[in-house]
């Protein structure tokens, strides 16, 4: 007698799929709080000079890119994303860099959605998007189905975890089979719906990551198109707040709620209410990328006639950008490619100007700040 274990039903095989459902009275002051804080948001940026709205954008859009790919394990160059980001904006930055193809391809894609979040979702755009993230045409060693959907052809496509021979399957994907007629289900759910667009930024998430259609990457593309959703809702393609940010630092709660619901019924409230909760969440904390951009913009108004060489002038513009950890003498001399006597002159030349202080914690190598900067304006 051969015994069979069924396995635990996911989302997509309830025989109403995707009818999803929800309970608006849960939410409804959630969404009503995110609708105001991003009116008062866009509304803030609006009193902005274009510069100063540029920087804004620039700096939440590489926040963005950088999140998202750290969500997958990936971490990119901060100073690629930003000069990948700047070049394609038309944007003048001191210290642009050249940038990698992996790098290039994940900006191409956020763009892509955010930029033009008005145009109509394709298979062809989705495509585009997945050859950008792939340009070798493999994920890390694998090689895999590129600007197509997946076709399974090492068994169903599974999220698991454990040792080998004690699995522990969270997720398995629609079979591939079924993946083109899901899409085209989705597409056109995706441009003709017309629910509330931060709620169907919620319910785009979920169900794209549940079809999971590519072989590889579709975590990002999927962010990417909630920041789509996201722009349209704002009645803007210009960036001033970062979702994949906030997921990043809820990470772990994030795989939870997905894991919970794609094996619950077709009821999504409760990841509706986890949705807005982080976009909440995402909306509030961008207030510190708008304090980082109006300090810098002070800063040098206040010390336009200060003499200064492009080093200094580069390090500063670095520090107010959101510098990986601390300041040393050492760095100093590493960054401005120069030698370290002439760092030290750099750095004591910005402390007589009252410019520059040393950190009080002490420590082996002694650690140099700006005078004034706002909180968490480091990378650590």
């Amino acid at each position: 007698m051969q015994i069979t274990h069924r396995m635990e039903a996911f989302i997509h095989q309830n025989n109403n799929w995707p009818d999803f459902t929800w309970n608006s009275n849960d939410f409804i002051d959630l969404l009503s709080e995110a609708r105001n804080l991003q009116g008062r948001l866009i509304g803030k940026m609006e009193t902005l000079g274009f510069d100063l709205r540029n920087e804004a954008l620039l700096n939440t859009l590489t926040l963005d890119v950088l999140k998202s790919s750290e969500i997958e394990g990936e971490f990119l160059n901060p100073n690629q994303v930003r000069s990948s980001i700047a070049r394609r904006l038309g944007m003048e930055i001191a210290g642009a860099v050249e940038s990698d193809r992996s790098v290039e391809g994940v900006v191409e894609m956020m763009l892509n959605a955010t930029q033009k979040c008005f145009d109509p979702l394709t298979a062809d755009r989705l495509f585009d998007w997945h050859a950008a993230l792939f340009p070798t045409g493999r994920s890390g060693m694998h090689k895999i189905t590129v600007a197509n959907w997946r076709k399974d052809t090492t068994g169903p496509m599974q999220v698991v975890s454990g040792p080998m021979g004690k699995e522990k399957v969270h997720f398995q994907a629609p079979d591939s089979g079924l993946v083109k007629d899901e899409m085209t289900r989705f597409i056109d759910w995706f441009n003709n719906s017309k629910i509330d667009l931060v709620i169907k930024a919620a319910v785009a998430h979920l169900w794209f990551v549940t079809i999971h259609p590519f072989d590889d990457g579709n975590g990002r593309i999927t962010r990417a198109l909630t920041d789509m959703l996201l722009a349209q809702s704002d009645k803007s393609n210009q960036r001033f707040y970062s979702m994949s940010a906030q997921i990043r630092l809820e990470r772990k709660q994030y795989y939870e709620i997905l894991e919970k619901t794609q094996k619950g019924n077709l009821d999504i409230t409760d990841w509706i209410v986890w949705f807005l909760n982080c976009l909440v969440n995402a909306l509030k904390s961008t207030d510190s990328v708008l304090t980082r951009v109006l300090f810098k913009a002070e800063f040098w108004q206040k010390h336009i006639d200060a003499m200064m060489n492009d080093r200094q002038r580069k390090l500063l513009n670095k520090l107010m950008d959101g510098f990986d950890g601390k300041l040393t003498s050492s760095k100093w001399a590493k960054i401005a490619k120069c030698s370290k006597d002439s760092a030290i002159r750099d750095i004591n030349d910005l402390i007589e100007k009252g410019i520059l202080q040393k950190e009080a914690a002490g420590g082996r190598s002694t650690n140099y700040e700006l005078i004034g900067i706002p909180a968490n304006n480091t990378r650590s």
